[in-house]
């Protein structure tokens, strides 16, 4: 499997759908010395369970879908001036299937959000979900994987803190990482990139005008029975990883 060919700091950030990550991404991205690389297991995800996502033969179609090509790609020398990789991961598309050695050669992060949220804003793109699509479960396995291969906590990072005050928690973030903080992170253009992937006209017209981390409110909305049920079978998960997340004033433990 491939290794890491330098001693620069890749981040392996993995969250469900319907987050802060692709604004997370932009944060990074504009940083002078980072590479981003968005979701680059998802076409593999689509091609190995044929589910029908919005743009499905537009995915499948931009990424490699054998494992082993997508893992070399990903570790793969980093151009002369950039010493931070940021990638972005949907926790649900690491299939059971997918290799993990690489995972030893990066530095995972897991990003959370309410999950009664993550619905109500997951099924405007895409009105079926199930707890699977939310990838709790995966984000579960896979802190708890990271964490005993590494012998440490894994950064977790609730979104809702990260938007309540985003000028701290980055500085903090990057303390973590053992990086300088750089102002760039709270402002982007507005717009989209050639970074982003193919998926990105069904799911990030939000992002692309938006030039920093927005306020959200809290969801107090209701959901349907169905999705209800989805939703308390996934915060038993998100409480758990909460227990972990990064705080201002009191450090995780495990």
């Amino acid at each position: 499997m491939a290794k890491n060919h330098s001693n620069s700091l890749r981040i392996a950030m993995w969250s469900g759908p319907r987050n802060i990550s692709t604004a997370l991404m932009r944060s990074f991205e504009n940083r002078h010395d980072c590479l981003v690389v968005d979701e680059p297991l998802y076409a593999r995800y689509l091609h190995k369970t044929g589910l029908n996502h919005p743009g499905r033969e537009a995915v499948l179609a931009s990424q490699p879908l054998a494992a082993d090509a997508i893992i070399e790609a990903l570790m793969a020398p980093l151009p002369k001036d950039v010493s931070l990789q940021y990638q972005k991961h949907m926790s649900h598309h690491f299939l059971p299937d997918t290799p993990a050695d690489w995972l030893k050669d990066v530095t995972s992060c897991f990003l959370l959000r309410d999950p009664k949220a993550m619905i109500a804003s997951y099924v405007k793109s895409r009105p079926d979900v199930t707890l699977s699509d939310l990838g709790l479960p995966q984000l579960a396995d896979l802190f708890d994987r990271v964490a005993d291969q590494s012998d440490t906590v894994p950064m977790v990072i609730d979104s809702d803190d990260l938007l309540a005050a985003p000028d701290k928690m980055l500085k903090l973030i990057c303390d973590r990482l053992g990086i300088a903080f750089s102002p760039k992170m709270l402002a982007w253009p507005i717009g989209p990139r050639d970074s982003d992937g193919a998926w990105a006209p069904w799911w990030y017209e939000r992002v692309e005008k938006s030039s920093g981390f927005e306020t959200r409110k809290p969801f107090e909305g209701s959901l349907p029975p169905e999705h209800e049920e989805i939703a308390e079978q996934a915060m038993i998960l998100h409480r758990r990883l909460s227990g972990y997340k990064l705080s201002l004033d009191v450090a995780p433990g495990r």
